[in-house]
């Protein structure tokens, strides 16, 4: 029970550590959350929906590959925590000079970064009001297409690779993934239509040290004892 309960708060740190960092979806999440509750809910629930199936493809396979590596499962590790500590500096080098910026635009030309929800939005029009299931495919989409994000999770589950065999481990991993996901997706949403004004690009500064610190974090983890 003890180890279930391990693999659940990794799960749940993962999550955080690739939500956290508040990317161009998630200025786009912010200003749903100000014109329109359920859309902006629905929005939300999709972003955490595509973190589970990434999550959960990676925890699918992640242990395949590290049984096919049996016998350098250190140097697995190692390797899996230089991309994870990469993702980490882009993403927090990239902050430096993109925040203020991203925060005031989240057109095409907005990027913030690998390990956060980066993603371009053409055609987001605040006079328009989709649906709440249009506005999920259209959020789940933007997701989607950010390969880094199962990069990172192919990442985290290779290096963990005997801790996810067997279905237990695998679903509470993923479980907590998809909760902590959902839980800060919908945490932006209230937070946007409480304020009533989009993040400021301070408070969007710290979310991506946060999230990105986090990621430098589970880099160490996976790596110790080094080969």
């Amino acid at each position: 029970m003890n180890g279930l309960w391990t693999t659940a708060m990794a799960g749940a740190a993962a999550g955080l550590g690739v939500a956290v960092p508040v990317g161009a979806v998630g200025v786009l999440l912010i200003q749903e959350g100000m014109r329109e509750r359920r859309g902006a809910m629905a929005a939300a629930a999709a972003v955490a929906t595509v973190d589970l199936a990434y999550a959960a493809l990676a925890t699918a396979l992640g242990p395949l590959v590290a049984e096919a590596l049996s016998g350098v499962e250190a140097w697995v590790r190692l390797v899996s925590a230089l991309v994870l500590a990469g993702i980490a500096a882009r993403g927090l080098w990239g902050a430096r000079g993109a925040v203020g910026e991203g925060a005031r635009s989240a057109g095409p030309a907005a990027h913030a970064g690998a390990g956060g929800h980066a993603a371009a939005e053409g055609h987001a029009n605040p006079a328009k009001k989709d649906g709440p299931a249009r506005t999920f495919a259209r959020f789940a989409a933007l997701t989607l297409i950010n390969p880094t994000t199962a990069l990172y999770f192919a990442a985290l589950t290779t290096a963990r690779g005997a801790a996810l065999t067997g279905g237990a481990a695998g679903a509470v991993f993923v479980t907590g993934v998809f909760l902590a996901s959902l839980f800060w997706q919908q945490f932006l949403v209230a937070a946007s239509g409480f304020a009533g004004a989009r993040i400021s690009p301070a408070a969007r500064a710290w979310t991506f040290r946060a999230g990105y610190g986090l990621v430098a974090l589970y880099a160490v983890k996976v790596a110790i004892p080094l080969p």
